[in-house]
């Protein structure tokens, strides 16, 4: 599958995590010890149902300081704070049933580190667990599910806001 190389709505995108992070996090960049967190199949969950993701990368880390007397400010390197990201889920309650140790429930529970896998795809990969093969199209970085706030809604379906924690770097855009 090549990757995006036109205008689409990246349909396809889809954030995994795994609980093997809690006892082999990968402590490099490397994609091939990433990859090989996600293609077990068995330890990975994904977060289903995602109405919008938020953009994902490393955010900039520059300040804008006015200098007295100067026409233009300066730009200084700034303190680099760990990033939230904010999804955008249709709420499905059995999703997050707390079934133990790699569940969505689990995970909001007990305050896990877990690896994550944010993959950018325009077409369909296929039914594979690892039927990925988009050239620099994921993202992986070790974080927290810190909180699920569910809105009612009474027409459309019931909305969520799940927001994730950062714990490391981003790693990535790798292809795999």
């Amino acid at each position: 599958m090549a990757h995006i190389s036109t205008l689409g709505a990246a349909i396809f995108s889809t954030l995994s995590m795994n609980k093997v992070a809690t006892n082999a996090a990968p402590g490099t960049g490397l994609a091939a010890d990433w990859h090989a967190l996600f293609d077990t199949g068995a330890e990975r969950t994904t977060l289903g149902n995602v109405r919008d993701f938020p953009a994902v990368g490393t955010p900039p880390n520059i300040v804008k300081v006015p200098a007295f007397g100067a026409k233009q400010s300066r730009q200084i390197q700034g303190q680099a704070d760990a990033p939230t990201l904010e999804l955008g889920i249709n709420y499905v309650a059995l999703d997050w049933v707390d079934g133990g140790l790699g569940t969505l429930g689990y995970a909001l529970a007990n305050d896990v580190t877990f690896a994550f896998r944010f993959a950018l795809l325009n077409t369909d990969p296929g039914a594979a667990a690892t039927g990925l093969s988009t050239d620099n199209s994921c993202f992986y970085w070790l974080g927290r599910i810190e909180a699920c706030l569910v809105k009612t809604s009474l027409s459309d379906a019931t909305m969520a806001t799940v927001t994730l924690s950062m714990q490391s770097d981003f790693f990535g855009a790798f292809t795999h």
